[in-house]
């Protein structure tokens, strides 16, 4: 007699694979983990969205590498904690809290004004905050959320910055930008009609957008600074 298993079974069984296979295709897609041991002593690095996840662990590294991070964040409260959780850990006193709201344009301008009044250099600047799927919602200047901070206000940040970066380019160790992008560009379309979602608005197609806008923001980027600066 053929045994056949509780449904409930199977279905835990199918979310299951559906959660391995989601983990073996972030892996894939974030490459292998850095292992090297190089330090970046005095390297001045900004890094957007850095009290929390991915953000958090990039500063944190860099920190215990020897940079000077500058952790440009929303919430000054939130970043202050990280802030000192990172000194404690890396022993390394050259982390600084600053605001900068994404969803502002006044806000990243406030911070660019800031930094370039307390640094001279800038070596590395890592886009990496972001909002997903969230209800609709606009900036301070009008623009879709998620296409204004994961795009539009790290768009204004970087172009912002750009003579400094230009300024601290060694031959032997150029400037770099990093953007943090996702895989959901794959699905993204850049919606001519209606880029801001005023007609309809699709959180997760609102998503993929602003993703795929960071990836075409990059390639010009890279093409526009060859020999300048390493995307």
């Amino acid at each position: 007699m053929m045994w056949n298993p509780p449904r409930k079974v199977v279905y835990i069984s199918a979310a299951a694979t559906c959660v391995g296979l989601a983990c073996l295709m972030k892996d894939y897609a974030g490459g292998r983990k850095y292992e090297g041991s190089n330090r970046i002593d005095q390297k001045v690095v900004v890094i957007t969205g850095s009290n929390t996840g991915i953000g958090k662990e990039t500063a944190l590294e860099l920190a215990k590498r020897g940079a000077h991070v500058v952790m440009a964040c929303r919430d000054a409260k939130k970043c202050e904690l990280a802030r000192q959780d990172i000194v404690l850990q890396t022993k390394n006193k050259y982390v600084y809290c600053r605001t900068c709201d994404l969803a502002s344009q006044k806000s990243v301008i406030q911070f660019v004004e800031r930094f370039k009044s307390e640094h001279q250099r800038l070596d590395i600047l890592i886009n990496n905050a972001g909002v997903m799927r969230c209800p609709h919602s606009q900036t301070k200047e009008g623009i879709e959320m998620q296409l204004g901070v994961n795009h539009m206000g790290h768009f204004l940040l970087t172009n912002l910055l750009l003579d400094k970066l230009k300024a601290s380019m060694h031959v032997s160790a150029p400037s770099r930008i990093i953007n943090v992008s996702s895989v959901a560009h794959w699905k993204g379309q850049i919606n001519k009609e209606d880029l801001n979602s005023d007609k309809h608005y699709d959180k997760a197609a609102a998503y993929n957008q602003s993703k795929l806008a960071n990836l075409l923001f990059t390639r010009e980027l890279a093409r526009r600074l060859q020999g300048k600066c390493v995307l």
